[in-house]
């Protein structure tokens, strides 16, 4: 038991920086401004349901999946980059609103952009990937261990991203309306330089796997 605590924490110490709730909280202020108490929840909720099975499938299936699918890990850093660019510049930039318009329906937004690819975004994909291959490496573990720790571990990060996502009810009531719009245009300005650092990384990295060795 006392090794299958430690694989767990070692697990989150590796993916709590790449998921980065704090960033998907800051994320959810200036996306859900207009929203209900109730709808806010259960957009917390169904966010967390979501990055528990993005981690899932990508820990035991991601290898299938984009080999099945002809996608490498470059190619899903800068799907994601204008994922994440797109919705930056829609907060940054916010169309202007009519008096006379109705009330419009709350926004879908618990699995993009908060669960993929704020949470759950290539990095942390790709991270998880790379683990699954080499967990058999991992002979210092019982084989129990090795395998009842990956979905405790996603567990857990997702436990911990709904615990971060609820406690916005109370930062939005401590920094208003007003706040919460300076929240969303900062947070569209770090999120179109978020999408371009994704993209330049997804660049660099085709680039150098094609790089020729020099002679």
């Amino acid at each position: 038991m006392l090794d299958l605590i430690k694989v767990i924490g070692l697990g989150l110490m590796v993916l709590l920086p790449l998921a980065n709730p704090l960033t998907t909280v800051a994320l959810m202020l200036g996306l859900c401004g207009d929203m209900s108490y109730q709808e806010r929840h259960r957009q917390s909720w169904r966010a967390s349901l979501y990055v528990f099975i993005i981690m899932m499938v990508a820990y035991y299936a991601g290898q299938m999946v984009m080999s099945t699918f002809g996608i490498s890990i470059p190619g899903l850093r800068i799907a994601g980059g204008l994922i994440v660019s797109f919705i930056g510049f829609r907060m940054l930039f916010p169309p202007p609103k009519v008096a006379t318009e109705q009330a419009e329906a709350p926004k879908e937004i618990a699995f993009i952009p908060l669960a993929m690819p704020s949470t759950a975004g290539p990095g942390t994909i790709a991270m998880i990937i790379s683990s699954a291959s080499t967990v058999d490496q991992l002979t210092a573990y019982q084989p129990w261990v090795l395998l009842a720790a990956p979905p405790l571990i996603f567990l857990s990060v997702s436990l911990i991203l709904w615990g971060c996502l609820r406690s916005s009810d109370a930062i939005m009531r401590l920094v208003g309306p007003g706040g919460i719009e300076a929240i969303s245009r900062l947070m569209g300005f770090l999120l179109v330089c978020m999408g371009v650092q994704f993209i330049i990384n997804g660049v660099l990295e085709i680039i150098a796997s094609h790089q020729l060795p020099v002679a």
